[in-house]
Parts: C-alpha cells; sequence; structure tokens
C-alpha cells in the first residue's frame, strides 16, 4: 500500500458551514431504531427501557468521533487504516457488511406502510419497485454524497417536526414522568429490563440506536467527501451516467506534527464535536425519546402490538381518533419517508465500504475502478433484498432483528478496531485521551455481553 504523502492540514471552517455528514447518520438512525425497534419494544414493555436507547446513541456518537479522527488526521477511511495493520481484515469487513445489510427489513417497513394508504394488498411489490427506485436515485444523482445529503436534510426537516409535534400535544404529565424514570432504568414494576423481554430484540435495538453495524465506518467516507480535514486532497464518488469522474485517492496524507498543525487540528476537532454531537446525539436522543413517548402513549396496552410492525399503523390509527383521521395517515406517510431516506442511505454506505474492501483485498485492479464497484454492489444488494422477498421472507420486523443482531456483533469488532487503530498508528499527540478510550473500552464491552446473553438466552 502506498506510503502517506505529507501536506499541510487545511484550516477549519466556522461552524455554520460544516454542518452536514451528520444529517446523514441521523437519517440512518430514524428509520430502524428510532421509528421501528425501540417504539415497538416500549409499547410491549413500557418506557423504562428507554435508557437502552440513551446509553446505545451516547456510546455510537463516541464510535463515530473516533472515526471522524482517523478520516480527519489521515484523509482515508478507517478501513483503509485497518488494511494497513492487517492484510486480510477486508475479508472480515466484506462478509460483516454483506450479510447483516441485505436484510430488507426497513424498506419492507415502508412497503407495508404505504402499501396500507394506497390500499394495495401485496406490500412486498410496492417493496420492490422502491428497492429499485433508489438504485436508480444513487445511480443518476451527478455527485452521490451531495444528493444524498439534501433528500436525508430535506426528509428530517419536514417529517420531524410533525411527528414531535404530535408527541407533545398527544402526552400526558404521566407519560413525561414514566419516560424520565425510564432514563434511570425505573420502569412500571422493574429496574432496568422487565421479565420476559427478549433480549435479541433488545440488542436489535440497542445496535440500531444510531447508525448500527460497519455503517458507523461510513462516517469517514463523509468526511473525506465533503473535503474536511486531509480529506480536502481526496476526491468523491462520482455518477457513471450523470457524474463527471474525478480524480480519486484511495490512500490518504498525512501532515507534520507542529504547532501550526495542531492549532488547526484543534479547530476541527472542536468544530466537528460540535457538529456531531448537536445533530447526530443531540437531535438523534430527542428524536428517539419522543417517539418512544408517542408509542407509549398510543400503542401500550391496546393488543394491537403483537405482530410484527402493526403497532406503526395501530400509532397511527390511535393519532386519527384523537386528532383528525388525516394526520394518521400523514403519520404513515412521513414514517415511510423516513425509512426510504434510511434505506437510501444505508445501500449508500454498505456499497461504499463493499467497494473499498475488495479494492483493497484486489489492489491491481486500480483506483479508478472505485466508481464501478461501488454500483456493482449497489444493485448486487438491491438484487439480494428482491430475491429474499420473492423467497417469502417478507416481515419486516423479522427482516430488521436479524441484520440489528448481526451488525451488533459488528459493532463490537469494529469499536475495539478503531481503538487499536487510532492508538497505535496516529502521533501521540493526536490520539483519544484517556476518557474516550475508556468510552470504546465500554462499547466493546456492552457489545460483548448482551451478544454472549443473547446467545445464551
Amino acid at each position: 500500500m502506498a506510503e502517506l504523502e505529507q501536506r499541510d492540514l487545511p484550516e477549519a471552517p466556522k461552524f455554520r458551514n460544516i454542518i452536514g455528514p451528520s444529517f446523514i447518520f441521523l437519517g440512518l438512525g430514524l428509520g430502524s431504531g428510532e421509528l421501528i425497534l425501540w417504539p415497538y419494544l416500549v409499547s410491549r414493555f413500557g418506557l423504562g427501557i428507554i435508557w437502552g436507547a440513551a446509553m446505545g446513541i451516547t456510546l455510537q456518537w463516541f464510535m463515530n468521533m473516533e472515526i471522524e479522527r482517523y478520516a480527519l488526521v489521515r484523509g482515508e477511511s478507517v478501513l483503509v487504516g485497518f488494511a494497513r495493520k492487517w492484510r486480510w481484515l477486508p475479508v472480515w469487513f466484506t462478509i460483516s457488511t454483506l450479510i447483516p445489510w441485505i436484510w430488507p427489513g426497513i424498506i419492507g417497513t415502508t412497503g407495508v406502510l404505504w402499501a396500507r394508504v394506497l390500499g394495495l394488498g401485496q406490500a412486498h411489490y410496492v417493496t420492490i419497485a422502491l428497492l429499485v427506485v433508489i438504485g436508480l436515485i444513487l445511480t443518476l444523482g451527478p455527485v452521490v454524497y451531495t444528493m444524498q445529503e439534501k433528500l436525508q436534510r430535506s426528509f428530517i426537516l419536514i417529517g420531524a417536526p410533525f411527528i414531535l409535534v404530535v408527541a407533545v400535544i398527544l402526552a400526558k404529565a404521566a407519560d413525561w414522568g414514566a419516560l424520565v424514570a425510564g432514563l434511570i432504568g425505573q420502569g412500571e414494576g422493574y429496574n432496568w429490563l422487565p421479565t420476559g423481554i427478549p433480549l435479541v430484540s433488545f440488542l436489535a435495538a440497542f445496535a440500531y440506536s444510531g447508525a448500527g453495524g460497519n455503517l458507523n465506518l461510513a462516517q469517514s467516507y463523509y468526511v473525506r467527501e465533503k473535503g474536511y480535514g486531509m480529506g480536502q486532497f481526496m476526491g468523491r464518488i462520482t455518477s457513471v451516467i450523470t457524474g463527471k469522474a474525478e480524480q480519486w485517492r484511495l490512500t490518504g496524507m498525512t501532515f507534520a506534527v507542529n504547532q501550526a498543525n495542531l492549532g488547526r487540528f484543534k479547530r476541527w476537532w472542536r468544530v466537528m464535536n460540535l457538529e456531531h454531537g448537536l445533530i447526530f446525539w443531540g437531535a438523534g436522543l430527542a428524536t428517539i425519546l419522543l417517539i418512544a413517548l408517542l408509542a407509549y402513549n398510543t400503542t401500550s396496552g391496546l393488543g394491537k402490538n403483537s405482530q410484527g410492525v402493526n403497532f406503526v399503523i395501530a400509532e397511527a390509527e390511535m393519532i386519527g381518533q384523537r386528532l383528525a383521521p388525516g394526520v394518521g395517515t400523514v403519520f404513515l406517510v412521513i414514517v415511510g419517508l423516513f425509512l426510504f431516506g434510511t434505506q437510501l442511505s444505508v445501500l449508500d454506505a454498505s456499497s461504499r465500504i463493499l467497494a473499498e474492501n475488495w479494492l483493497l483485498l484486489f489492489p491491481t485492479l486500480g483506483e479508478k475502478r472505485l466508481r464501478s464497484l461501488f454500483y456493482m454492489f449497489l444493485w448486487l444488494q438491491i438484487g439480494a433484498g428482491v430475491v429474499i422477498l420473492a423467497l417469502g421472507l417478507r416481515e419486516p420486523l423479522l427482516l430488521l432483528t436479524i441484520g440489528a443482531v448481526l451488525n451488533a456483533v459488528a459493532m463490537l469488532v469494529h469499536s475495539g478496531l478503531t481503538l487499536w487503530l487510532n492508538t497505535t498508528s496516529l502521533p501521540p499527540a493526536l490520539q483519544p485521551n484517556w476518557w474516550r478510550r475508556g468510552a470504546l473500552v465500554l462499547a466493546v464491552g456492552v457489545f460483548a455481553t448482551l451478544s454472549g446473553l443473547s446467545v445464551v438466552k
């Protein structure tokens, strides 16, 4: 692998000019954990488990920031950094990305909800059509990242205020009290975890309190494509049809550790922490809590929440009864829109990871092949999703849980590897401090414990 070229670290922009990548990760979380898994569990077991969501998204913030650290300093993705450590690690990341993310549970939920709104009986046909539409959007957008960021930002700014306002209007004082108690593990007749909760489902929700799985590693791609830090010198993925190919580098660069560059890095680190903290952690946690509150207020104890994702439809029905029928319909449309945006980001991020790891395994293909590899894996995953649906595996919640449990194992591995990479490859002055290291050690321990208990139980 090529040696790192040395240049000076570019100057950091002002905070208002840096907002962007965290919208992608907020959108990734909105479609799986926030809108489906946590509300489903809350509808069955109450708000006493919501501490898990708060802990999950907090640990993911620490994971993501360490991934951003490496990308800011080196310009290349952490996956390239891993391959520098061990030649065959890309084999693991190819397998652990492809297998967990081919299950069309996220977009399958959109298909179910929108089929309900449209009065259609065959939801899987809607799901297949949506997968193809996502493939066309990613294929035809001139610059893949720019198009994706604009879509996610629009979805969030349109849909989030609606859902959050509805949640606040419908919530009672007792519901708010239950939410606060749940943040410290106090449930209705239990502490921390209720008797009978499936640990596999709790692990799935915990893993999806944010992006989840290897998709956290895609944060380094978005840092690079936005031109942040040393990523300014790297290049972007463009459409093979409508985009103009850009000069793209697989391997990154480095900078001399001197007073000027260290000062620039501190400014980069400050604004990046603020951006990800406000959008991903702050807005993400608030969204998780309010959507869980809405599920608790509308579906808890109704008896409609035992069959898959029907609890979302039950939510819509209760919202319609309490406010107006049209409001419930809009709720279903917006939830489906969030899930559509999430599936789009999932396919983009996973295809980037798969393409780059394939290139790392077979470097003789040449860096120019990254763009074609990206689209090859994009349509391969879409094809796999169609096959899974055709084989009759169509229950969205089951598909979501399968993918989430597999992704929890992937997060266990990449958290430890990221800590190892940043503490052995970066200069001492740029390495994480003791409490950030401790957060990643805690993440590894939590995912190892939950994964082990899920297997035993």
